[in-house]
C-alpha cells in the first residue's frame, strides 16, 4: 500500500491538559503515515484522487485544539479514528504522538505512542426464522449503519432456506452482509450480540427459533479460535445459507484454513448433497 507521510507537525493547545500537563497549554509534534492506493491519482495528476494533505494537517491541528484527553494514546487512537472516518479512502493510518519536555523531572527531549489503525472488512451472515423475517433483518442492518465506526458496503439479496440441524421449526431467511469497520473482532462481536437482544433474541434451545441470527464470517483474513470467537465461521462449509449469498459478494474470497475460494467450497456442497 502507498504512504503519503506527515512529519513533526507542530501543534499548540492551549486549552486541553494531557497526561498531567499544565492548563496554560502545551505543544504536541504529530508524525503520521496514510496508506492509501495512490494509482489512480499519479496515472490521472488529477489532486482530487489524492489525499489533501493540507487538509488532512488543518483537520490534526482542530481535533487537538478541539479536544480534552488526559493521555496521549487516547489522544492518538481517537485522533487515528477521526481521520479514517472523514477520509473514508483513507485505508490504514499510522499516528506518532510526541510530547516534547514532557514533565517527568529529568532531561527528556521527548515522549511519543505510536499507533496504527485501519479499516477491516468483514463478512457477516444473518439469519431470521421467526414474525417479520425481512424486518428483523433490515433492523440489524439499521443498526450497524448507526454505529460510526462501521460502514455497511453491501448486504446481498435474501434467500429462504431449510432450517439447519434442528428441523422441525420454521423456514429461514438469510442473507450476507459486507462491512467496513474499526471495530476489532471482540468489539464486533459485543455490537452483533447486542443488536441481537435489542431485537428480541434470548438463549434458547442450539439451533434453534429466533428472530435474529448474527455470526461473523469472515474478518479480514484473520484466524481466530478463542473461547467467544471462531473466525472464519467453523461450520461454514456445510452451510449452503450462508455459501449461496457468499457467492454474490464475494465468490473468489479465499478461506485462509481450507484455502478453498467461496467458490470451490459452493461447488464441493453442491456435489456433496447430490450423492
Amino acid at each position: 500500500m502507498d504512504c503519503i507521510s506527515i512529519k513533526n507537525l507542530e501543534v499548540f493547545s492551549k486549552q486541553n491538559v494531557f497526561d498531567g500537563g499544565n492548563s496554560l497549554g502545551q505543544k504536541f509534534a504529530i508524525d503520521m503515515g496514510i496508506f492509501f492506493d495512490t494509482k489512480k491519482a499519479s496515472l490521472s495528476d488529477d489532486i482530487d484522487k489524492s489525499i489533501d494533505y493540507d487538509s488532512v494537517c488543518h483537520f490534526i491541528n482542530a481535533f487537538i485544539k478541539g479536544h480534552n484527553f488526559r493521555l496521549i494514546e487516547t489522544l492518538a487512537q481517537r485522533l487515528a479514528e477521526d481521520i479514517l472516518i472523514e477520509y473514508p479512502t483513507i485505508c490504514e493510518i499510522v499516528v506518532t504522538v510526541k510530547k516534547p519536555w514532557a514533565p517527568v523531572g529529568l532531561p527528556i527531549e521527548e515522549v511519543a505512542v505510536t499507533i496504527k489503525r485501519a479499516w477491516h472488512t468483514v463478512y457477516l451472515g444473518m439469519g431470521s426464522n421467526m414474525g417479520d423475517r425481512e424486518e428483523y433483518i433490515n433492523k440489524a442492518i439499521k443498526y450497524l449503519k448507526e454505529n460510526y465506526k462501521i460502514e455497511v458496503v453491501k448486504a446481498t439479496e435474501l434467500i429462504e432456506t431449510k432450517p439447519y440441524g434442528l428441523e422441525q421449526q420454521d423456514k429461514f431467511l438469510n442473507n450476507v452482509v459486507k462491512i467496513r469497520t474499526l471495530l476489532d473482532p471482540l468489539e464486533l462481536l459485543v455490537l452483533c450480540k447486542n443488536i441481537e437482544k435489542m431485537l428480541g433474541r434470548v438463549k434458547t434451545e442450539h439451533w434453534g427459533p429466533r428472530p435474529i441470527d448474527i455470526d461473523i464470517l469472515f474478518y479480514d483474513d484473520l484466524v481466530i479460535d478463542s473461547e467467544d470467537l471462531v473466525v472464519p465461521h467453523e461450520d461454514m462449509k456445510n452451510r449452503s445459507f450462508v455459501l449461496e449469498p457468499m457467492m454474490d459478494i464475494a465468490p473468489y474470497l479465499r478461506h485462509p484454513v481450507f484455502n478453498k475460494t467461496i467458490k470451490e467450497m459452493y461447488t464441493e456442497l453442491l456435489n456433496q448433497n447430490s450423492n
